[in-house]
């Protein structure tokens, strides 16, 4: 892609990252090839301009009430999934910080020694100012994912639109792994996602982002370039909208 060439469309965008996709092949804990990718094309973004906030999953170190298996009470399991998401965070700032990129992580779950509190206020205060702001601990409430939190997020935080960085190139019909016949969609409704039992993201986050009207761009995180082309208005993946 020839970057010159390039400008973005969207002025400010809330990027949602899967804690797996941060572990790569190995499934679990931190690649650091790619994160290193992500944060140079979260860089890219920056030196054009776009004011970028980023939420992170934690399902490479635990997935709250799937891992917990009915072993651990469901508020608590959440919390262990919201403390998972604050060691990606730092990884993902550590490794912004060595590239140059200004970066700030604030959590919903307070812990001062380590991160700011979420105050909106001041997260909007440094995106203005051209810095990165990694938000931790999904909504600080268990019961909500963390993809509700980036829509929350969002919405709270005035972004044009959410980019859903995910293991699979779209939002498809059916399981492509398991239907030969799956289609991938260019675009979507939310009312079609919901209807549809689309595995976008969970109910409740898409009836967020329906209510305050936020597209959502779906697209493969494996090429990392991609993050880059959604925020120029390539069409890539699946548009939510």
């Amino acid at each position: 892609m020839d970057m010159e060439a390039q400008k973005p469309v969207y002025h400010r965008v809330l990027l949602k990252i899967s804690g797996e996709a941060l572990a790569g092949e190995k499934k679990f804990g931190l690649d650091f090839d790619v994160i290193g990718s992500v944060c140079q094309a979260v860089g890219q973004c920056v030196d054009m301009g776009v004011e970028v906030g980023i939420v992170v999953g934690g399902g490479n170190f635990w997935r709250g009430v799937k891992d917990g298996g009915g072993k651990i009470e469901r508020c608590r399991a959440d919390q262990m999934g919201m403390m998972a998401t604050v060691m990606n965070c730092l990884a993902l700032a550590d490794v912004m910080e060595q590239m140059g990129i200004d970066v700030r992580v604030q959590t919903a779950i307070e812990i001062r020694p380590v991160a700011e509190p979420y105050i909106r206020l001041k997260a909007d205060k440094h995106l203005k100012r051209g810095r990165v702001v990694i938000f931790g601990c999904g909504t600080g409430c268990p019961y909500f994912s963390t993809d509700t939190a980036a829509v929350l997020r969002a919405a709270e935080l005035n972004a044009d639109a959410i980019l859903l960085a995910k293991n699979i190139d779209g939002v498809y019909s059916a399981d492509p792994k398991l239907d030969a016949n799956a289609v991938k969609y260019e675009a979507i409704t939310y009312d079609e996602v919901l209807a549809n039992h689309l595995a976008v993201m969970d109910s409740t986050a898409t009836s967020l982002s329906m209510d305050n009207s936020i597209p959502i761009f779906v697209f493969e995180l494996k090429d990392t370039q991609n993050i880059v082309r959604a925020v120029c208005g390539e069409k890539i993946g699946t548009l939510v909208k």
